[in-house]
């Protein structure tokens, strides 16, 4: 099998650990069975030099994982990865390693184990979290993602068509683990309060009425705390609000996502540490081909 998976950026400002929007660039992986005893890793691109090359590989774990949901007998698997997705900057890289290796082991599986889509988003949830930058990856396009009973379900939407997002991607890394610890336990009513009318102002604005989208983008419940962790992205989100466009941090960070309608940045931005991409919204999420 081969499949195609996404960039997601998750939270686009007040939608935390909800919100997700697929972007235009992907990573690709080849999973078949192996001949051998043992599997094989084979990596290119993207931290090539840095991820495993046996079965702790997210991908393999994330296969195997799907093997036993589907109740079916584990094999030796080869794996080949084509990796575009920065590691560790916000853009969900480990989400769509999770969802590669799990739709990658369910077209292996077929018919003989099926998995339905519910499933799917479970296994993929289970290795994140939270469901907002796997369901992004698996469907493409807006997702609003949330936990009921212990299982995980996301709505897909449409985002509008004007949007053109621009991803500002840190030259340094960042840990999500270290970002998440920086939040605290509880948080005044009256932020919580206008984060959530931001949150669903964001949702209409993102597929309805883009003009919005500053307003809709502003948070009080995780940007703020996490502000000492990467100063100089924090900076380039000011620097950009101030400008009237409608920045957050991707994720956990430390890339800057830029919502805006045209692809252009104000003059004079100081984008030193970061390389800037102005990227499509992808609309349809991981894709699976036999090879």
């Amino acid at each position: 099998m081969r499949v195609r998976v996404p960039a997601t950026s998750a939270n686009l400002g007040p939608g935390f650990d909800t919100l997700g929007l697929a972007l235009g660039l992907w990573d690709e992986v080849e999973l078949s069975v192996g001949d051998g005893d043992r599997c094989t890793v084979e990596v290119e691109g993207e931290g090539a030099a840095r991820v495993p090359r046996d079965e702790r590989h997210l991908v393999l774990r994330a296969a195997h994982a799907t093997f036993d949901r589907a109740g079916a007998p584990r094999v030796s698997l080869r794996l080949r990865c084509r990796n575009v997705i920065p590691h560790s900057r916000g853009l969900g890289s480990s989400a769509a390693a999770a969802v590669a290796g799990i739709v990658a082991a369910r077209g292996l599986l077929s018919s003989t184990y099926p998995l339905d889509d519910d499933a799917v988003l479970d296994l993929a949830a289970g290795f994140d979290g939270h469901a907002d930058n796997v369901a992004a990856c698996l469907y493409g396009g807006l997702v609003v993602s949330w936990g009921h009973e212990g299982s995980w379900h996301a709505a897909h939407l449409t985002p509008h068509p004007a949007l053109r997002p621009v991803v500002l991607i840190a030259e340094r890394s960042s840990s999500t683990e270290a970002t998440r610890g920086l939040l605290p336990d509880r948080v005044p009513h009256a932020d919580a309060a206008f984060t959530a009318a931001r949150a669903a102002l964001l949702v209409h604005a993102l597929t309805s009425e883009p003009e919005l989208l500053l307003a809709a983008t502003e948070d009080r419940l995780h940007q703020p705390y996490r502000r000492p962790a990467y100063p100089e992205t924090a900076a380039v989100v000011d620097q950009l609000r101030t400008a009237g466009i409608a920045a957050v941090v991707s994720g956990a960070g430390p890339t800057v996502l830029a919502l805006t309608l045209d692809g252009a940045l104000p003059d004079g931005l100081d984008t030193t540490g970061f390389t800037v991409r102005t990227l499509a919204v992808d609309t349809e999420g991981a894709r699976a081909e036999v090879v």
